[in-house]
């Protein structure tokens, strides 16, 4: 059982995030700073900026992005990662808002049966494409459409009930897909495949913020410089074998996202409007602070869908963007963490990253022993 929660749950999703950062992501972010630029001036690069942008966001090429990853993190062989490519974009096509997550499923299961049959015939560069391409378009034409209809509504209540309640949901929002971002899961993927977009996106980038700052700054006597860089622009994820050993040194990083959740929704009302896959990402490469910026500026699909519209930020907007994700984390985890440090619930060395040698007392040289007499 764990060996398939590894494979389907831990290592499928984070290709699959994986996919999106390469294609969906980073695309976005070149088309959007080509727009910005354009309206400086008209300008040849500028214009192939967007236009590499349009290309890298494409459903089609967002699809197959996500479904070689989710293969390459399967350790799939060549012929099934390689027809992986005309799987995933036909479900991420078909499955509309929901796409990513119809890419997941198909693609997975299009890909071990592909395993299957592979090297098992002398005809195998036609029997393994046509059994992975077969399996994967048979499945998209028969549950594309409603795996993606289930996701983007699941995406929707979120949404919707985070606009209806900001403080509650603010709270679950964030505590929830920054505890996601810090286990070995995938929270951008999980983001992505519910469309998390709009206050709840919000409320997602407030939470995994806490995780990856608060860790790096509550971390910091330990870890020093080194710690702040690999966590805060990193992943908080480098903490799960201290979190194994003592649960509690997680408890300022959660704590801190349960108050800078609600701050989010409900003071700055916070939007994350660009990639859901922002949502899920934290101050990982600063990506959730692109996202919310390029959807202050160009709304991504799935947030228009949920109601979403171009704004001109304003002072609060970058104030709340400053604070909610980097100054409130930083102080909230750290005040918490010498809290607890006085309690004694975290010990000098309980968030180090560095694996201490096991310390190999020396044999005492006794005199007279056989060993150390000379001859």
């Amino acid at each position: 059982m764990n060996k398939y929660v590894k494979r389907y749950c831990i290592d499928a999703m984070s290709g699959m995030a994986q996919g999106l950062f390469a294609s969906l992501l980073i695309g976005t972010i070149i088309k959007t700073l080509g727009q910005q630029l354009l309206r400086l001036s008209e300008n040849v690069v500028f214009k192939f900026l967007v236009d590499a942008g349009n290309f890298a966001t494409e459903g089609h090429v967002v699809g197959a992005a996500m479904a070689v990853g989710i293969g390459f993190a399967m350790g799939v062989p060549a012929l099934v990662l390689f027809s992986l490519v005309a799987v995933g974009a036909a479900a991420n096509v078909t499955g509309g808002a929901g796409g990513p997550l119809a890419v997941l499923i198909i693609a997975i299961i299009a890909a071990e049966l592909g395993c299957l049959v592979s090297k098992k015939t002398k005809v195998d560069i036609i029997v393994t494409p046509a059994v992975t391409i077969l399996v994967g378009a048979l499945l998209t034409v028969l549950t594309a459409k409603y795996i993606g209809a289930a996701a983007s509504s699941i995406g929707k209540l979120i949404v919707w009930a985070t606009k209806l309640h900001p403080f509650w949901m603010g709270i679950i929002v964030s505590v929830v897909v920054g505890i996601a971002l810090t286990l070995p899961i995938s929270s951008a993927a999980i983001c992505a495949a519910f469309g998390l977009t709009g206050l709840a996106g919000g409320a997602a980038v407030a939470g995994c913020c806490a995780q990856m700052v608060g860790f790096a700054v509550m971390s910091f006597r330990e870890n020093r410089w080194g710690g702040i860089l690999s966590q805060g622009l990193g992943t908080s994820m480098l903490q799960m074998p201290n979190i194994i050993k003592n649960p509690k040194v997680w408890i300022p990083p959660i704590a801190a996202s349960a108050i800078t959740g609600p701050i989010a929704t409900c003071l700055f009302k916070m939007e994350m409007n660009g990639a859901a896959v922002s949502s899920g990402m934290g101050t990982c490469g600063l990506v959730g602070q692109i996202g919310v910026i390029t959807g202050w500026f160009e709304p991504s699909e799935v947030a228009i869908g949920h109601g979403a519209a171009a704004i001109t930020p304003g002072f609060m907007d970058w104030l709340g963007l400053m604070l909610v994700c980097f100054v409130l984390p930083a102080v909230l985890t750290w005040a918490f963490g010498l809290l607890l440090r006085k309690l004694g619930w975290i010990k000098e060395g309980d968030l180090s990253l560095e694996e201490k040698a096991p310390v190999v007392q020396e044999k005492p040289v006794v005199e007279g022993d056989s060993e150390t007499r000379s001859e």
